[in-house]
């Protein structure tokens, strides 16, 4: 998205050039897009190409230990590029990493690190930047600071650094749900809600803009607005984003079973825009673990969930996730979970083995999983859910569906049913078409399955999604 307003002073003087490596999920790209854009209007420029920089820009993530052994990786890259020319090039780091490392050991690990910025400092990115280019190391009170209270709006500039017609828009920031196995809440801060009016400013600015695709992210979607008493819900917003006419989707990622309320399930059934397509991580069926998890949901209210979403949104494809080896659970309890997944059979599924985050409660529970159990429970879960979707995806061929193109080539192209989230889910292929546009949604009959990958042919350009 182009920068809209200006913030900080917009400089028209050239202040370097950054390259950018965003780390995590699309919450933290949105966050990463926003510092972009600021530095642009403040006279930075960007390059795909590190060797052309001065300034290295890593927003990290920090959720799971695989995430910050990437981190890691990437800050060792940061390292190496730095000793090449150190006394001109700087490297900075922000993100989730800074309010997880409390202790500092990542700053004692990485002193090449010029500056390490919190969420906080998101807005004055720019001024810090120019600042630790003149001052080396520039040491701030990020690893101890309470956690952020940061929330972007569309007054903000925003650099889309995704694909043309796919736009994310966070609707808010933080979580109040403390499940007992996650850290976020420490690290991103108590719930806030943007405004109903800045969401759908942001909303028509991507669609002027061409985007095709508007996916909704929050850490939890479904609390949208419950932090000022429940005024303007995720309902109400998702009925002010349905509103307008032209060919665009929109797609509710990261919602939480516990607090779906019928008028929602009624909305996305009705809506024009409004995919049904559902992100909807359950964790576990097993009541002991998701009490243990503070997950406010038994199961039999889980599969309840499951009987009324299924019964009132035709066509419904629900994505979800599953923890293995939370302490506490069994065998028995896995084979509980096991058997839910294939009575459920999800056109989506994915699997986590459990870490202990520090800090965090179900770090000190009894009865540990070993991590090698843990693991092999997951990767067997996800033999199952392959047999699924190659089940499902079979079911499908012969059928008509909406795709949107991703990537066109010369003889082909990629795209992704009403079914499937970009980078996460399924995709769908179609050969030998040249016709075709990025961006643009066709009406393709299924020809092939695989497990994870359908192949179509070619034949309408469609409006509808279902």
């Amino acid at each position: 998205m182009p920068a809209r307003k200006k913030t900080e002073s917009k400089s028209s003087r050239f202040e370097g050039i950054v390259f950018v490596v965003s780390l995590g999920c699309p919450k933290n790209l949105v966050d990463t897009e926003v510092m972009t854009g600021i530095l642009l209007s403040n006279g930075f420029r960007l390059s795909l190409d590190p060797r052309q920089a001065d300034i290295y820009l890593i927003n990290t993530c920090a959720f799971i230990p695989p995430a910050r052994a990437e981190t890691a990786a990437a800050l060792e890259e940061a390292a190496s590029w730095k000793r090449k020319s150190p006394r001109r090039r700087r490297i900075i780091v922000t993100g989730c990493l800074i309010h997880w490392d409390r202790s500092g050991d990542f700053r004692k690990q990485f002193p090449a690190v010029d500056l390490w910025a919190g969420v906080d400092d998101i807005p004055r990115i720019a001024r810090l930047i120019k600042r630790a280019r003149t001052a080396g190391n520039t040491p701030l009170p990020g690893p101890n600071s309470s956690p952020p209270s940061f929330l972007y709006d569309e007054n903000l500039p925003r650099l889309q650094l995704t694909l043309p017609h796919i736009a994310y828009l966070k609707i808010a920031d933080g979580c109040d749900n403390r499940c007992s196995y996650c850290a976020i809440p420490d690290i991103r801060g108590r719930l806030r809600s943007r405004t109903l009016r800045s969401v759908v400013a942001e909303a028509e600015t991507a669609r002027n803009n061409g985007a095709a695709e508007l996916l909704l992210l929050a850490q939890d979607t479904t609390a949208f607005g419950s932090d000022r008493g429940g005024r303007d819900d995720l309902s109400a917003l998702l009925h002010a984003l349905d509103q307008p006419e032209g060919n665009f989707w929109i797609r509710l990622l990261y919602t939480h079973p516990a607090h779906f309320r019928p008028e929602l399930i009624e909305l996305i059934a009705a809506g024009k825009h409004i995919l049904p397509y559902i992100d909807l991580p359950l964790q576990h069926i097993s009541d002991k673990l998701l009490s243990s998890m503070r997950r406010r949901i038994s199961a039999a209210a889980t599969r309840e969930l499951l009987k009324r979403l299924r019964q009132n949104i035709p066509g419904l494809a629900i994505r979800t996730t599953f923890i293995t080896g939370l302490p506490g659970e069994t065998a028995d309890d896995f084979k509980l979970l096991r058997d839910f997944i294939l009575e459920q059979e999800f056109e989506r599924l994915g699997v986590f083995s459990y870490s202990p985050e520090p800090g965090t409660p179900a770090a000190g529970f009894s009865a540990p999983v070993p991590a090698a159990v843990a693991a092999e429970r997951a990767a067997e879960l996800m033999r199952v859910q392959a047999k699924i979707s190659l089940k499902k995806n079979k079911s499908l061929v012969g059928r008509e569906f909406d795709v949107i193109v991703d990537v066109a080539g010369t003889s082909s192209a990629v795209g992704r049913s009403y079914m499937d989230a970009p980078e996460i889910d399924n995709c769908v292929v179609l050969p030998k078409v040249r016709t075709v546009m990025p961006g643009k949604i066709y009406r393709s009959v299924i020809t092939g399955a695989a497990e994870y990958e359908l192949t179509a042919k070619l034949k309408t350009e469609s409006g509808r999604h279902k």
